[in-house]
């Protein structure tokens, strides 16, 4: 895995009105939790923010290099906790960052991505894709940027689960073995109209019917 590094700068100022003056300047107010402390940082709004919306960041090990005003920085193996977005323009609003030792394992999701189309869809099946990311447990420096998943050999009416991902060195999968991945259905069968002569049988017969009844009553009337 590249390795991923991002400077940031200690953050002194706080409040909402600070963090507003920064975004302006294009630089991103963000923190930093590590051990039960949280330290406040500033960062390059556009790199993060690409960084994050290109799908990597947000899965990936990230070396933050944090400058406290010393002469060297310091290094920090950190995984992006959260962030926070501007729901009508999706502009990166703030970035929550947790800090992680690289001799722990821990638990994360990767994205799903299949690389084989299954072999049902080419004979007119439907796919159906039921999961995007999978739950893993590995050491911080072993998370994939993905994890493949070949599908060619899904027919119709059939289904690859998370138990059908071959093993992976270092990698734990955690999600449920039994939860499908994705499968793929028959095609909807078109539903055929009844013909319309069989609409018109049954008020032929009410009305012979009827005609029956008042020949009946007119037959009493005349024996009475």
């Amino acid at each position: 895995m590249e390795k991923i590094l991002v400077k940031a700068d200690r953050r002194v100022e706080t409040g909402k009105g600070s963090a507003r003056s920064l975004r302006k300047q294009d630089i991103l107010p963000a923190i930093m939790y590590a051990e039960g402390k949280s330290t406040p940082i500033k960062l390059n709004r556009k790199e993060i923010q690409k960084l994050i919306y290109s799908g990597v960041g947000e899965h990936a090990l990230i070396t933050l290099e944090l400058n406290e005003g010393n002469s060297v920085a310091s290094q920090h193996p950190v995984l992006v906790k959260d962030y926070q977005t501007e729901p009508v323009t999706d502009e990166l609003l703030h970035v929550d960052f947790i800090e992680v030792s690289l001799k722990k394992i821990i638990k994360i999701t990767v994205p799903l991505v299949i690389i084989k189309e299954p072999a049902g869809i080419k004979l007119g099946g439907i796919l159906q894709l039921r999961m995007r990311e999978i739950e893993i447990e590995c050491l911080p420096t072993q998370i994939p940027d993905k994890i493949e998943v070949d599908a060619g050999s899904v027919e119709i009416g059939h289904s690859l689960h998370v138990s059908d991902i071959p093993p992976q060195e270092g990698l734990k999968i955690v999600t449920d073995p039994s939860e499908v991945i994705l499968s793929v259905t028959a095609p909807k069968e078109e539903v055929v109209a009844a013909p319309a002569e069989a609409a018109v049988a049954e008020p032929e017969v009410l009305k012979a019917k009827g005609k029956a009844e008042e020949e009946g009553q007119q037959k009493e009337k005349k024996e009475k």
